[in-house]
């Protein structure tokens, strides 16, 4: 071999060698990208042999009478009356049986061996006689102990000795992403199990203020109500309550609610035969963008006092209207759907702690929370009164004095009826007329004159917020100045 070919070969062996050692590094770290994060596919078989005898099937019979059945016929619209006073018995009334049942179906699961079963609500309400079906075929007739409608929970009562029992977990160690099983009776087949991961917690429902619900895909229709919701170690941590769907059926969205609050229904339910929530008694509404801007909020945050109701323990505590609760009870408020949750589960008389943002500033304050009423909707509603002069001004109001009758009604102490609404801020801010102008950029109006003071003060650019109670509902409007 040459010289020449010596080098040359030298130099190959060398040129190689570099080649793999720059390969093995990014293959190497190739290979760790490529390693996945999940693995397999669970596999319920054992949780479901050993939890499903826990899960029952619940069927109701509800009974109407013909006094209730007289009443729906004399709802009916006038065409299908005269058709019952042509063909029906007497007195019009349809030949039908005296007393008609209603049959529902939904599902619940065994929380004690002496027979205590956990369900919805909504699927034992006014009904007559509770049916519960274990897998073993036997029937077993329940007694309702108490329910509770605001977080749609009920107990029942079997009798029966040695019964086949949930294993009971916690819905606050669940984590988004987790499997989850179900298991329940849809359109009354018994024992069907589906699966699905967690999709969210804390969800907030309409109607439904006192409820973190967890969200899943799992599939749940009509009759999975009531039943419970496992995790893959076999622990219930929610109870399958309700679905979103447009169509009926299930559309992929299914809520339940978590475990440890039921067992705290359930064992006030125990104890008093009732569930007992904390009330704070303030109007609130969500802080957007606009709103967050004109209290000079570098982001939306807070649940925002709209009103402030009179003899409740927040007027106690010195909460005012426009003021934006940040905090309660050691728990940060990013949205106003959490703060009824977090107060419905302070036991009334108890002392809270709270923070709230006044003016651009923190405040601290402490409020001993009341007793939910059975029935805290207010009836609030307008009323025409003596006008006053109008006064028009840079926001397009024209406005009027409210009369202490007008005030009264909607338990205000002050307030200016808004007339004529105009092309201008106001007008783009959603102001309508008939609306009490309560307060303006956080300053009380009064009546027409302490109104004009307070437009003729406005900054002369940004966003201030404007009070309003229309109808009887009071609302923060962002309103943005030219």
């Amino acid at each position: 071999m040459s010289g020449f070919q010596r080098v040359a070969t030298l130099c190959l062996v060398i040129f190689t060698g570099l080649l793999v050692a720059c390969a093995e590094p990014e293959s190497k770290a190739s290979r760790e990208r490529a390693e996945p994060l999940v693995t397999g596919l669970p596999d319920f078989t054992r949780l479901v042999e050993k939890e499903g005898p826990a899960v029952v099937n619940i069927s109701t019979i509800t009974r109407q009478s013909e006094e209730s059945v007289r009443d729906q016929l004399d709802q009916l619209p006038e065409l299908f009356r005269r058709f019952f006073e042509q063909f029906g018995g007497e007195e019009g009334v349809p030949s039908m049986p005296q007393e008609r049942e209603a049959r529902s179906l939904g599902s619940g699961f065994i929380i004690s061996a002496d027979g205590y079963v956990l369900t919805n609500n909504h699927v034992v309400a006014e009904a007559d006689e509770i049916i519960v079906r274990l897998q073993d075929r036997r029937e077993l007739k329940a007694e309702l102990v108490g329910a509770d409608e605001q977080s749609d929970l009920a107990l029942l009562k079997l009798d029966g000795e040695d019964l086949p029992v949930a294993n009971i977990g916690s819905s606050d160690d669940l984590k988004v992403g987790e499997w989850v099983l179900a298991i329940g009776a849809p359109f009354g087949f018994d024992s069907s199990v589906t699966a699905g991961i967690v999709s969210a917690k804390g969800r907030s429902l309409p109607n439904d203020s006192y409820v973190p619900f967890i969200q899943t895909d799992v599939a749940i229709n009509p009759g999975n109500s009531g039943g419970p919701l496992f995790n893959l170690s076999g622990e219930v941590v929610g109870i399958n309550s309700q679905i979103f769907s447009r169509s009926g059926g299930y559309m992929g969205v299914s809520f339940a609610i978590p475990i440890d609050m039921a067992m705290d229904v359930v064992s006030q339910i125990k104890e008093y035969g009732k569930v007992s929530r904390g009330w704070l008694g303030v109007l609130i509404q969500e802080v957007d963008r606009d709103l967050a801007e004109s209290f000079g909020l570098d982001q939306p945050k807070g649940a925002l006092v709209s009103q402030v109701l009179e003899g409740s323990p927040a007027e106690a505590a010195g909460i005012q209207a426009g003021d934006i609760i940040v905090s309660f009870n050691g728990e940060t408020i990013y949205r106003s759907s959490e703060l009824p949750r977090w107060v419905g589960r302070v036991k009334p008389e108890t002392d809270a702690d709270m923070v709230v943002i006044r003016d651009g500033k923190e405040k601290e304050l402490e409020v001993t929370i009341g007793l939910l009423p059975d029935d805290p909707e207010m009836a609030l509603r307008g009323a025409a009164g003596q006008a006053a002069p109008d006064r028009a001004n840079a926001l397009g109001l024209k406005v009027r004095a409210a009369s202490a009758a007008e005030l009264s009604r909607l338990d205000l102490k002050a307030g200016v009826i808004v007339t004529e609404v105009g092309d201008g801020p106001a007008a783009k801010a959603g102001i309508a007329s008939g609306d009490i102008l309560v307060t303006l950029n956080n300053k009380p109006v009064n009546d027409p004159e302490s109104f004009g003071e307070v437009v003729a003060a406005l900054p002369e650019s940004g966003t201030v917020a404007a009070l309003i109670n229309r109808d009887g509902n009071p609302r923060f409007l962002p309103i943005k100045l030219p």
